[in-house]
């Protein structure tokens, strides 16, 4: 398996290591190899020292398939590239909770709730430390050669990062991960080198970033769709989070936009808009396929489907029995409530270990032999090539209705998702009642590529184009109603900008559903969803994703409204101001004046304290 040929490595043309700037992207650089006697064990980890023992164990046990794969011809290289996500152990909240503990809707959410000093911090960098997850980027290389004992060997390159930025690390490992197996321990040192001198991440922005000789063209996720825990916090605009469907398509409007939706779940398109209602509400799902790199992509695909909704629900993208909260999750009994997460197995094991699972997916098809990589070449924009055939799916025509697929349907769901473990079919197991109806409108203008591998490419990113457009659409009008909450109000010609500006409207949950059940959900929802559309609207309420995303999203309005009245008072003519006043408003006005000067001065002090204190941090 070659590198990219546009890649070159010239030690004295290497830039030297900035670690603070590094680990603006990255953590660390692992090499993690499955040894026979002791298991898997860290080889090198570049920078030393940034992880923990526990932090060192996880890392190690996600960073291999289940198990070696079987199909491979004997003496034989076998890649691929998948990611996972796990929990830091440094983090002081419980392990899993379940929905009614995440978040409890307030029957009344004040505009007072939101403290005015969390904004202040929108717009700069958060302590790394505090970041509750940290994403694993995978290459892993089995190697199979009857000389070695048990016929071959295993060893993964993994990149770290606190940031879910997929569209990065993924054509990063291409270049890296074939490179560290042709000169060995200095490919870290040369790319970490490298990736230290990028610029600071660009939220929802085109970045090109230098690897070499090389340029990796790549979009990066919005800001208001990355977790404020996941170790940045970036100026978000009030304009990218209103619920209103963006001009600019080609730029991405949540995570993992670079997914290939259609070519993981071609199998079950009729499903998305089931997938969709549970994402939306915070279901737990198990998502089950034969490879990490396919059960990965799926939960991915499945997390970008409700974008530009803000998704706080736990996902894990590979998910493996020696994760330390497979424990919890296998000791729940009888009438326990699975909290709310995505899982990403292979391990049939886990179809007996989670049965109280309410929602099960399985995806994708045993991976032909084969001895390309999992993902095929990327071009040096951070493009994807085809990736239905890079993941193992068949190159299936888009299934027509038939009543033997309606037969087929039947079978698999009376037989239960324990059917998988004779044979591997794409399917959905759940009891959950639908409201929004699938739109066929949207199906039928998917193109079908046929057997032909060149065609399926581009056919792939316009039907990949096609559907995510539905779903932002879909979730754009879902939320528009909550958009009089956040809407922001400017001094008007008659009134003083030195006064506070007025509170935005309160929130009351049962005002909100009694004054929409009045005024319907809107002509593009009302056409696609049943009579009980109201229900889709409380379990969202309930759920754990509205809270998170509804106080943020008031958070960034508020922040909106301060800027606009602050500008109003910059541009404010104080003379004429004065000679249209009474003595006493002029008194109040030069009071409210200093008031402002003393919070602008305050914010300033704790804008310098806390670059510093981020500065120390990142040097330590």
């Amino acid at each position: 398996m070659s590198r990219s040929p546009s890649f070159s490595v010239k030690t004295e043309l290497s830039p030297k290591l900035d670690p603070a700037s590094l680990r603006q992207w990255v953590v660390a650089f692992c090499i993690i190899r499955f040894d026979l006697e002791q298991g898997q064990l860290i080889e090198e980890c570049y920078p030393p020292g940034c992880l923990t023992k526990d932090e060192e164990l996880e890392i190690a046990f996600s960073s291999f398939p289940d198990s070696v794969s079987q199909h491979q011809n004997r003496s034989s290289i076998h890649d691929c590239i998948f990611f996972f996500r796990f929990r830091r152990q440094n983090d002081s909240q419980s392990v899993l909770v379940s929905s009614s503990e995440i978040t409890e809707v307030d029957k009344e959410l004040s505009p007072k709730s939101t403290d005015k000093r969390n904004l202040t911090r929108s717009n700069t960098r958060k302590n790394n430390k505090d970041s509750r997850h940290m994403y694993g980027y995978v290459f892993n290389r089995q190697r199979h050669d009857e000389r070695l004992k048990r016929g071959g060997e295993q060893k993964s390159v993994v990149i770290l990062s606190l940031s879910p930025y997929s569209s990065v690390f993924r054509p990063l490992l291409q270049i890296m991960g074939p490179l560290y197996f042709d000169i060995g321990k200095k490919a870290l040192e040369h790319i970490a080198a490298f990736v230290s001198m990028w610029p600071a991440p660009k939220p929802g922005k085109l970045m090109d970033l230098p690897i070499g000789n090389a340029m990796l063209k790549v979009n990066l996720p919005p800001a208001h769709s990355l977790p404020s825990e996941s170790g940045m916090l970036f100026e978000e605009s009030a304009y990218s989070m209103a619920p209103f469907l963006p001009n600019n398509q080609s730029v991405p409007q949540g995570l993992f936009h670079d997914s290939d939706l259609f070519g993981t779940f071609r199998g079950l398109l009729l499903q998305l808009w089931v997938l969709w209602e549970l994402l939306l509400i915070g279901e737990p799902i198990l998502v089950i396929a034969p490879t990490p790199p396919q059960c990965c992509e799926a939960v991915a695909s499945l997390v970008s489907l409700v974008a530009p909704l803000l998704y706080s629900v736990d996902f894990r993208p590979y998910f493996t029995i020696h994760d330390p909260e497979f424990a919890h999750l296998n000791s729940l009994q009888e009438g326990d409530t699975f909290p709310p997460i995505v899982l990403g197995v292979t391990n049939l094991f886990f179809l007996k270990a989670l049965r109280k699972i309410p929602h099960i997916v399985s995806v994708g098809s045993p991976a032909p032999n084969s001895n390309r990589l999992a993902f095929t070449t990327r071009s040096s924009s951070g493009k994807f090539s085809a990736r239905s055939e890079a993941f193992g799916l068949q190159q299936l025509s888009l299934k027509k209705f038939s009543p033997s697929n309606l037969l087929s349907a039947v079978k698999l769901k009376r037989d239960g998702p324990l059917c998988l473990m004779t044979e591997h079919k794409e399917a959905i197991w759940t009891t959950y009642g639908a409201i929004m109806k699938p739109d066929t409108s949207i199906l039928n203008r998917l193109i079908d590529a046929g057997m032909s591998p060149r065609v399926e490419e581009s056919m792939s990113v316009v039907n990949n184009e096609i559907l995510r457009r539905h779903f932002l659409e879909l979730t754009t009008n879902f939320l528009a109603p909550f958009g009089p909450y956040f809407r922001t109000k400017t001094p008007s010609e008659s009134s003083s900008p030195f006064v506070d500006p007025p509170p935005l409207p309160s929130f009351n949950a049962d005002e909100f559903l009694a004054s929409l059940s009045a005024r319907g959900p809107g002509k593009f929802l009302s056409k696609r969803m049943k009579s009980n559309w109201l229900d889709l609207y409380r379990r969202f309420l309930r759920g754990p994703n509205f809270m998170p995303w509804f106080q943020r999203r008031r958070a960034v309005a508020e922040q909106e409204q301060h800027k606009l009245w602050r500008q109003a008072r910059m541009n404010t003519d104080i003379q004429q101001f004065i000679s249209k006043r009474s003595e006493l408003e002029i008194v109040d006005s030069f009071n409210a004046i200093e008031r402002h000067f003393l919070e602008e001065i305050q914010l300033s002090r704790e804008h310098l304290i806390f670059k510093t204190l981020l500065t120390v941090s990142s040097e330590s």
